[in-house]
């Protein structure tokens, strides 16, 4: 078999893996087909997804859906003011040998030991606590008593949160905002898709969700949607919506120095190609387009840039703001 017909028949399995993970999360979640498509896209990435709605918009039942139908080891921490950083990584206890009476610390992994880590209601627990995540999401590994433990890969964190401005919240650091690849905004479903919900969530009517896919093939369909190819004027143009964000370049817009604080890194940058990527291949073509790239940019920046006072009392949001750099950087022509 050639390189050219072995990648074919891995793209090929990608396409329809992905076809049959949305067929089993369908039995389950109705509407919110972008969100469902975004949380897909961080996964063939590798990356890790923040996910904010208000209560009962069915985030919690999304992520355990998902992670029945990729087949993965799925674990679940309920975030609480309460929660100590143990509590997540896990932590070293003293066994004694009954045989010879020689005491040796064992290691006992926490919830953060999964392929899948749903971070419940994160923005609901302490820094503290918020921070030991950040070693795990970054390195794949964490630390207790000063020894490293690897966490095997895949690894994603989906993490839910509830509006700031809800009572009993805590905003999340931006260096941990940082690693999140997308900010997904999950809304009221329409008229229709409740009344879908009450017929799916009211009756006898039971789903079960089947595996379609596994550990290794995930870690493929990674390697595969980096071996997608960019162009480099749509990478230009992607690092050019990344740098007219940030207030100081001499590119940004006026609205954006006039109302932004803070811009999005080169990570961002990163993930904005890497994202387009596996959107191309989601949508069955074998390069990224100019179009990739804008339908992702707002996800993938929302969380990164930080907003002023000037901003706030205009009522503005990042959304609003990503809208006009959008307008003000429009597509180049062919």
């Amino acid at each position: 078999m050639t390189d050219t017909a072995g990648l074919q028949e891995r793209i090929a399995r990608f396409q329809k893996a992905q076809d049959a993970i949305v067929g089993e999360v369908r039995k389950i979640i109705v509407g919110q087909d972008e969100v469902i498509d975004q949380v897909l896209t961080a996964l063939f990435v590798g990356g890790h997804c923040l996910i904010t709605g208000l209560p009962g918009t069915a985030k919690t039942l999304l992520v355990r859906t998902l992670s029945q139908a990729l087949g993965l080891e799925f674990r679940r921490i309920q975030f609480t003011p309460d929660l100590m950083p143990s509590d997540i990584t896990g932590t070293d206890i003293i066994e004694e040998d009954s045989a010879t009476g020689r005491r040796t610390w064992t290691f006992v992994p926490g919830p953060i030991f999964a392929n899948v880590l749903l971070a419940d209601e994160i923005n609901r627990t302490p820094p503290k606590t918020q921070s030991a995540l950040l070693e795990a999401m970054q390195e794949r590994s964490c630390t207790v008593r000063g020894n490293m433990h690897t966490i095997q890969a895949p690894f994603f964190v989906l993490a839910t949160q509830n509006p700031i401005e809800l009572e009993g919240t805590y905003p999340l650091p931006e260096a941990q905002l940082d690693r999140f690849i997308f900010n997904v905004l999950l809304d009221y479903l329409s008229a229709d898709q409740e009344v879908k919900v009450l017929d799916l969530t009211t009756t006898t009517h039971m789903a079960k969700v089947d595996a379609v896919t596994n550990a290794e093939e995930i870690l493929d369909f990674q390697q595969v949607v980096r071996m997608v190819p960019i162009a480099d004027s749509i990478a230009r143009y992607a690092v050019d919506i990344v740098r007219g964000t940030r207030p100081t370049d001499p590119s940004a817009p006026d609205f954006i120095k006039k109302y932004v604080n803070f811009g999005a890194s080169v990570r961002a940058a990163q993930f904005l190609v890497l994202a387009a990527k596996a959107r191309a291949l989601m949508q069955h073509r074998y390069h990224v387009s100019y179009e990739d790239v804008t339908a992702l940019a707002r996800p993938i920046l929302r969380h990164r840039v930080l907003l002023n006072f000037q901003a706030e009392s205009d009522r503005l949001t990042t959304d609003d703001l990503l809208l006009k750099l959008l307008e003000a950087k429009p597509v180049p022509r062919a």
